[in-house]
């Protein structure tokens, strides 16, 4: 049985603040609605798009946080980061992003949201990239999205390097993994 208008909204809100980074068709579909009826919807309750959602969250938490590399220059958009343990970021392929004879991602944009959110995550002004062993997993297509989770596995202080793995998926199917080293510096 559909909701009324009223409880669909009210539902929606909390459906959002729980999850910020949920699109307008997982929520059509979740409601049973149209796209239209959650837009209009989001419009009446005064709650952003998804694209905007996202931004304000990565600008309010990260902005401060990220040491090595300016917001700007990552590769997709951080969602989550706590330095030196874990980050996540999101990353929408576009038509920018794909080969135009058959809309599959170029592979490139893929490594370099993982390898960029490996820079992100290291709590040090300088992170370089010394080796990365990755590994691709499956076609990443045009309109996919793919959330990237780094997770720092080892930090040696001595000899100024850290570990990073990378996993990256699209709708929970893994599609990228990478194991990168980071040059950092030897404070630590």
């Amino acid at each position: 049985m559909r909701k009324s208008k009223k409880e669909r909204q009210q539902l929606l809100t909390t459906t959002i603040n729980e999850n910020p980074f949920i699109t307008d068709e997982d929520l059509a579909e979740k409601f049973e609605v149209s796209v239209q009826t959650i837009r209009l919807d989001r419009l009446e309750l005064s709650i952003p798009e998804l694209r905007e959602r996202i931004k304000t969250v990565a600008e309010k938490r990260f902005e401060d946080e990220v040491r090595s590399l300016p917001l700007e220059e990552v590769i997709g958009e951080i969602i989550h980061i706590e330095l030196d343990q874990n980050a996540i970021s999101i990353f929408d392929v576009k038509k920018e992003h794909v080969f135009k004879r058959n809309n599959i991602a170029r592979g490139h944009h893929v490594f370099a949201q993982a390898n960029s959110l490996a820079v992100a995550v290291i709590n040090d002004e300088l992170a370089l990239t010394a080796k990365a062993n990755i590994q691709f997993n499956r076609l990443v297509k045009l309109n996919e999205r793919v959330i990237a989770k780094a997770k720092v596995m080892k930090i040696d202080g001595n000899l100024g390097r850290t570990s990073v793995e990378v996993t990256s998926f699209v709708n929970n199917e893994l599609v990228f993994t990478g194991e990168f080293e980071m040059y950092r510096s030897k404070n630590r």
